[in-house]
């Protein structure tokens, strides 16, 4: 357990989850980011906390330095909000990436981690309601999202390179919709599960009769809770598995159908008003989990309905704040 773990983007939603899971594991954590610790989800205060910028070489070759495993989750994303009107500074996140694999053959690194997104899989596989799951092998012939989800699959394509010409051995995670507490709510970046919430707690507090949602609320989605999608990291970063692994929920529901689960948490009904000029995504978008079933035995704990809840109190308590 003496064992160095870095986790690049540590100041994030699933960084920094994951930073207090090998912490309380008693591995020794270094959390990087590049915001100001301030700006960071959470900070523990048990691991070394550093505030640095991963698109510069350099200080990848110093912050992977004598570590043992390294954990890529730093990128720059947000919701399809964010992700859709951001095409450029999301391709950027592949220098993170580079840069840190190769620093990671330079300094040994044992195993590398890389998170990786269901927006790496094709639209043309993502427009019948009734087949909204997506198996791995799905992802190719390629077109993902623009922007966003063409990073995801190149840096895909770079860990498998760096395993086959250098022996680096490579994990990757293809996430699918990661919710829960910690993580934004604001600001443009949150995902569905925080926006809506918020639009909850701000609707009651403010006694309105009307909750905007974006598009028509006819998309499908699966959202996977934060713990259950943290077992499963874990639990593929000690297999031996080195293909891309969807980690992510294979219960799916519509937006619609998210805003009826909030209903019943909130004891509240909204006139639901919907504006078709903000981004829609995908219409159908769910994790096929044949295959880590296979792999891990993994299956997720966590009802939606559950971890809704959990993610409604959180964001009451910290706008009451």
């Amino acid at each position: 357990m003496n064992k160095k773990i870095l986790v690049t983007g540590g100041g994030g939603f699933i960084g920094g989850h994951l930073v207090n899971f090998y912490q309380k594991k008693s591995f020794k954590v270094y959390s990087v980011d590049l915001k100001k610790k301030n700006q960071w989800f959470q900070i523990n205060p048990k691991v070394k906390n550093i505030v640095a910028d991963c698109r510069d070489p350099v200080v990848c070759d110093k912050i992977t330095k004598k570590m043992d495993y390294v954990f890529n989750l730093a990128c720059d994303m947000g919701g399809m909000g964010f992700i859709e009107n951001n095409k450029a500074l999301c391709m950027l996140s592949a220098v993170i990436n580079i840069n840190l694999l190769k620093s990671s053959k330079k300094n040994n690194i044992k195993k590398f981690f890389y998170s990786s997104s269901a927006c790496v899989y094709p639209s043309f596989r993502q427009r019948d309601y009734t087949k909204p799951k997506l198996k791995e092998s799905d992802a190719y012939p390629a077109d993902p999202e623009d922007g966003y989800g063409w990073e995801k699959l190149f840096n895909e394509r770079m860990c498998r390179h760096f395993y086959e010409d250098f022996g680096l051995e490579v994990r990757v995670a293809r996430f699918h919709n990661i919710y829960g507490e910690y993580g934004s709510y604001v600001g443009g970046r949150e995902k569905a599960p925080a926006a809506l919430a918020r639009k909850f707690v701000e609707g009651i507090s403010k006694n309105k009769k009307n909750i905007e949602i974006w598009s028509d609320g006819k998309q499908i989605r699966s959202f996977l809770y934060i713990d259950d999608c943290i077992k499963a990291v874990d639990m593929l970063f000690k297999s031996n598995f080195r293909n891309p692994l969807n980690i992510g929920s294979d219960k799916h529901v519509s937006i619609n159908e998210l805003v009826g689960i909030l209903e019943k948490i909130s004891n509240k009904k909204f006139i639901r008003m919907y504006d078709l000029t903000k981004p829609q995504g995908v219409m159908s978008r769910s994790s096929d989990n044949t295959l880590i079933k296979k792999v891990l035995k993994w299956s997720p704990k966590v009802k939606l309905e559950d971890g809704m809840k959990k993610i409604f109190y959180h964001i009451k308590k910290e706008i009451e704040k």
